[in-house]
């Protein structure tokens, strides 16, 4: 156990002001000298033990009646490896512009509030600790230190499955971890917000994969940079959020991913900048299965990577010019309206004019392969929207897009060409006015002959032309009248052909159009 006389000046100063919750301040007030980069010069007049904080921590020196006991100390440089694993702390903890010369072990620790400002520390390790309070680390460098077991991978900030009652305090720190975890948060429970603005830098990916985060997540104006060891700088794969705030300037170098996250209120990147993995084409946005409520993503400037959307399921979609990259996946994307921001910064519903459905069919084609998933999701909204005919031009798209065998294709075509799949019926009159003009005419031009002499009604060119295109039924004259002229003979039969054609399209595309209502 330490005594009073082993202790050096400044210890000494920290142990008698600790049981009143002092703080002991030994920065120079000189900002060239008080630079904590330049820590490691600083001697032992500035000097603190990591195991003297401990041990005060700890209980050693004990609380004065009427006070309340808290460790404040500022400008001091720590001398060893401040361990706490497994402790049970009463006091609170408040450091500012300190340096540290090893790693802060908080493994499975219970702690009131940690207040660690505008320092420098090679690595925390906190996983499963219990902190009842903030967890502060504003404008705090956080460097790479331990090695996962899992991974061997270097992490700054580790605290996996760890509980936080109150903020995890992010603002303005850098996390560096370039070839690891800039932070290792799987299984991260907070029940007040995880801040990280006002130039928050993480160098190395930011790990939150299944976190619960009730008070929100906030990264505005961050910039995470990769590219990490799978290109990945934000990972909240099936995390739980109130809100998550990636705007304002949030800037990605690398892969951000979603998959499975829910959020019950909105996902935000408005302002934001999406630029994927440095090397090679991997995806900016992985957004799997993604439950929210609002997403935003009115982007400062269009992807360098693709956005996949596959499964989310969003209420609100927000966009503008610079949403979408080349390559989109949109496959079992379920959205409730879309609105467009525009210009002028006004947001609109995203319907209404011929161009806004050209543009949205150009974004499901986007997408590699074929679904037609995409299509009546999109369809489903203009009609939600009321706007019949932009869905029924969603649907003729959609029919024309299919993959299918030659013979399949031919019928396809033959359907989009005289009633559009069931969506433009009205091109089967066109058809049928069409041939029965040109049959008159030709008809009217010649002269046939009589099956039998004398019987049977006058030949009329018009009554002829429908009965050829009418296959149910008959009009009487096509058996009355046949032609010896080889011109007359082979209109006929293209005629009959046609017909038997636009009854069988007529029949195909209202069947199918009961069926899609």
């Amino acid at each position: 156990m330490l005594s009073y006389d082993e202790l050096t000046p400044p210890e000494r100063a920290l142990w008698d002001a600790f049981p009143e919750g002092r703080r002991v301040d030994l920065r120079t007030g000189r900002p060239e000298d008080d630079e904590v980069t330049g820590g490691a010069r600083w001697g032992p007049a500035r000097t603190v033990r990591a195991s003297v904080i401990a041990a005060l921590l700890l209980g050693v020196n004990a609380a004065r009646p009427g006070a309340l006991a808290v460790l404040r100390l500022a400008g001091a440089r720590l001398s060893g490896c401040l361990d706490l694993a497994g402790a049970q702390l009463a006091h609170a903890l408040w450091l500012e512009d300190c340096w540290f010369e090893e790693a802060v072990n908080l493994l499975g620790a219970s702690t009131q509030t940690l207040v660690v400002t505008g320092s420098r520390i090679p690595g925390i390790e906190a996983d499963s600790a219990r902190i009842e309070g903030n967890f502060d680390l504003r404008r705090s460098v956080v460097e790479g230190g331990a090695l996962s077991p899992f991974n061997h991978m270097s992490i700054a900030l580790s605290l996996t499955d760890a509980r936080v009652s109150g903020g995890l305090l992010l603002n303005g720190a850098q996390l560096i971890a370039p070839d690891g975890w800039a932070l290792s948060g799987g299984g991260l429970a907070m029940e007040g917000g995880l801040f990280c603005r006002n130039g928050f830098v993480a160098h190395g990916e930011v790990r939150l994969v299944g976190a619960r985060l009730p008070g929100s997540l906030r990264m505005r104006g961050a910039r995470l940079e990769g590219p990490g060891p799978r290109g990945v700088v934000l990972d909240l794969g099936n995390a739980v959020a109130s809100s998550i705030k990636l705007s304002g300037g949030f800037t990605a170098n690398g892969t951000v991913r979603l998959r499975g996250a829910q959020v019950a209120d909105d996902l935000a990147f408005d302002g934001a900048v999406l630029n994927g993995p440095a090397e090679g084409d991997g995806p900016a946005l992985v957004a799997m299965h993604l439950q929210a409520v609002d997403f935003d993503l009115t982007l400062a400037r269009s992807p360098s990577g693709t956005v996949d959307l596959r499964g989310a399921q969003v209420s609100y979609l927000h966009e503008n010019e610079h949403s979408w990259p080349e390559t989109v996946e949109l496959d079992g994307f379920v959205y409730g309206s879309i609105k467009r921001e525009e210009a002028d910064g006004a947001r609109r519903e995203a319907v209404g004019d011929r161009g806004s459905v050209a543009r949205r069919i150009a974004w499901i084609r986007s997408s590699r392969g074929y679904s037609p998933q995409p299509y009546e999701q999109l369809a489903s909204w203009y009609r939600k929207a009321g706007h019949d005919d932009d869905a029924r031009r969603v649907l003729l798209a959609k029919h024309r897009r299919r993959t299918l065998s030659p013979a399949a294709r031919l019928w396809g075509h033959l359907l989009d060409v005289t009633v559009g799949y069931g969506y433009r019926p009205w091109l089967a009159g066109v058809w049928l006015l069409t041939l029965t003009l040109l049959g008159t005419l030709v008809f009217d031009a010649h002269t046939p002959t009589r099956v039998k002499a004398d019987e049977g009604a006058p030949f009329q060119p018009l009554v002829y032309t429908l009965d050829l295109l009418i296959p149910i039924g008959g009009l009487g004259q096509r058996t009355a009248w046949y032609w010896s002229d080889g011109f007359p003979q082979g209109l006929a039969y293209v005629l009959i052909a046609f017909g038997w054609i636009l009854t069988t399209a007529v029949v195909a595309g209202v069947t199918r159009t009961l069926q899609r209502n």
